[in-house]
């Protein structure tokens, strides 16, 4: 083998090696890549809803913060607030502040690993987490019929799931994502997504057996969760459906007045 046939092969080995190597770290890694805690882009945004913090157990004895608003238990209807991957409930203060001007209560619940509560980040333990508030919720006399689950980003993937075969009020689902498969392929398409992935979110394949009403939100220049899965989802939904699709929001959608005006419409039709 002369030396040029030598320095091909040993290329070849080396960009093998090194895909190989970044394969092996996306899988063991790939939950640090899919859960940030520990991000805080909190921009020093004054809580102006009146809120009392409560402490949900979840069935493997994790305790959850989580934020409670109550305006009229037998009047309006609950939105329980699964939020996205990233951030503390104080990420979200200025969605819920505007919660205050709504016909609407709401319980906005922190993920295991996520605002100095115990325990890891993972598909299953958020589901846990999810069901966890609603049952609380439910325990405090809130009905199934008056629950609104309302999902941003990664939540969106839980409140799917969860929202499945339910008599829930309604659905609302802000950036959704069709699979967790499919947001990594269209950011890693050089690797097998499909094979490595541990925490899959389906919701293309969950959203059917959602029989309550459902508004879907997503902004067309979205970088992160490319629009056409919120369309997606939209199409596959059962009517009673509804969308709010900006032409200019990016994956944290504006809370301006179009989309406010889209979701308080959408809630006092619930009410």
């Amino acid at each position: 083998m002369n030396n040029k046939k030598m320095y091909n092969l040993f290329l070849i080995s080396l960009v093998f090696l090194v895909y190989f190597l970044v394969t092996l770290g996306l899988y063991v890694f790939q939950r640090n890549l899919l859960y940030h805690p520990m991000e805080n882009n909190y921009s020093g945004d004054e809580l102006t809803v009146k809120i009392e913090k409560v402490k949900i157990a979840t069935e493997d004895n994790i305790d959850l913060l989580a934020w409670h608003h109550v305006k009229d238990n037998k009047k309006y209807k609950t939105i329980l607030y699964l939020h996205g991957n990233a951030g503390s409930l104080e990420n979200r203060i200025h969605k819920i502040n505007h919660f205050n001007d709504m016909n609407i209560n709401f319980l906005l619940i922190s993920w295991r690993g996520f605002n100095g509560n115990a325990g890891k980040p993972t598909e299953k333990g958020l589901y846990q987490d999810a069901r966890s508030a609603v049952d609380w919720l439910i325990n405090q006399g809130i009905s199934e019929e008056s629950i609104i689950i309302y999902g941003e980003s990664l939540g969106t993937g839980v409140a799917t799931e969860i929202a499945q075969n339910k008599n829930f009020a309604g659905v609302i689902l802000e950036t959704p994502f069709t699979s967790m498969v499919s947001v990594g392929k269209s950011h890693y398409s050089f690797f097998p997504v499909s094979i490595l992935l541990k925490d899959k979110y389906e919701s293309d394949k969950k959203i059917k057996n959602i029989k309550s009403p459902i508004l879907i939100m997503h902004g067309e220049v979205d970088k992160l969760v490319p629009f056409w899965m919120g369309k997606k989802l939209y199409n596959l939904a059962n009517e009673p459906k509804y969308s709010y699709f900006s032409k200019y929001d990016d994956h944290m959608m504006e809370y301006n007045e179009k989309l406010l005006n889209e979701l308080k419409k959408f809630i006092d039709s619930l009410n």
